[in-house]
């Protein structure tokens, strides 16, 4: 889904993705939430800069119904704006001019990760992950995350107890996008643990701040 108001932004991206994603264009937040309702949509391209509608409400709203995978669109490159995104849900942005390629790898990246099944089930003191089934629940309650956050928490319920700097964790959730820095991680962090501590699971005492270092799951929940 492309969500832009810019039509011949729309022709453009339409014409670049077609040969191998069915695209369908949308520009209103109504239309956005039926199709994400009534469509398979596989990922979500938003372009921030609407007239009628802010973009960084249009991506609230989409998180509010749906786990899609959202690549933020923008011109902006002030980093705190795409801190912003980040925090409302976003998994990936794309600074305009953009090179193609890059974009179709990001696309790609992002829908291989959240559609591609895998064969790993973890738990960790009541806490499901499913990653076939892009699942998180804790006393059979499901947790929605982002693609990125559940993969984030994935890699670290892997290797538990192993301490993850914010570098490695950049290097395998965002395959060494150099547009990205380690406030990401922190960003990504901070979502994670807010959505745990919503389902009331205990997740100070698991997933930890290494002071100087970066993260870790530490699984004796003792601190």
């Amino acid at each position: 889904m492309i969500i832009d108001e810019d039509q011949g932004v729309v022709n453009y991206l339409g014409n670049l993705l077609s040969p191998y994603y069915q695209c369908v264009h949308s520009h209103s937040i109504k239309h956005v939430l039926t199709c994400l309702t009534l469509e398979n949509v596989s990922l979500v391209i938003l372009e921030i800069s609407l007239s009628d509608i802010d973009g960084w409400t249009v991506c609230k709203e989409i998180r509010k119904n749906s786990n899609v995978p959202i690549i933020i669109l923008t011109a902006n490159k002030e980093k705190q704006d795409i801190l912003n995104g980040f925090k409302l849900g976003a998994d990936d942005y794309i600074i305009k001019p953009f090179n193609e390629e890059e974009l179709l790898a990001r696309v790609e990246a992002l829908i291989r990760r959240t559609t591609t099944p895998k064969k790993t089930g973890l738990s960790s003191h009541g806490l499901m992950y499913d990653e076939s089934g892009f699942d998180l629940t804790y006393n059979g309650n499901s947790i929605p995350l982002t693609p990125k956050e559940f993969a984030l928490l994935g890699t670290m319920l892997k290797k538990p107890n192993y301490v993850f700097s914010r570098e490695a964790l950049l290097k395998s959730i965002w395959e060494n996008n150099d547009q990205t820095d380690n406030r990401t991680i922190d960003s990504h962090i901070r979502n994670i643990r807010e959505k745990l501590r919503q389902s009331d699971y205990p997740v100070d005492h698991h997933l930890v701040t290494v002071w100087g270092t970066g993260y870790k799951w530490n699984t004796s929940g003792n601190l």
